[in-house]
């Protein structure tokens, strides 16, 4: 069974940073990609970035290209998100998602690809 545990949300002024981690366990992990989605009060929840499984292709959300970053150790099973120059629009509950299918030759962006999630993490940003 596949497990996906996030951790690192916090609450942060404007400016700041977090690094936000998730940990996947019951598949192999390295044949995956990875994604993190957010979800704010009302509204859907939205693709934030993707990874490939192989680590070699990225793909971002507009509102965070530049300050976010997302990356993978496959030995050690994570997923991760550098959230910088943090803004107050980036208020949510961020979740870790694991891809349907392994290795897909093209990064998968909606939420129909991706087939498992974690219990999600809150991310508070004040102004």
């Amino acid at each position: 069974q596949v497990q996906l545990v996030e951790s690192g949300g916090g609450l942060v002024q404007a400016g700041g940073s977090l690094r936000l981690s998730c940990a996947a366990s019951g598949r192999t992990f390295r044949n995956y990609a990875m994604g993190w989605f957010r979800q704010a009060p009302g509204k859907e929840r939205e693709f934030v970035a993707g990874i490939s499984w192989s680590g070699s292709s990225t793909y971002y959300a507009d509102s965070v290209k530049g300050r976010f970053t997302i990356s993978r150790d496959n030995a050690k099973n994570t997923v991760y998100l550098q959230m910088n120059s943090l803004k107050p629009d980036d208020t949510a509950v961020y979740y870790c998602a694991q891809d349907r299918a392994p290795q897909r030759t093209v990064l998968p962006s909606t939420r129909k690809q991706y087939g498992y999630w974690g219990q999600g993490t809150q991310v508070t940003v004040s102004s």
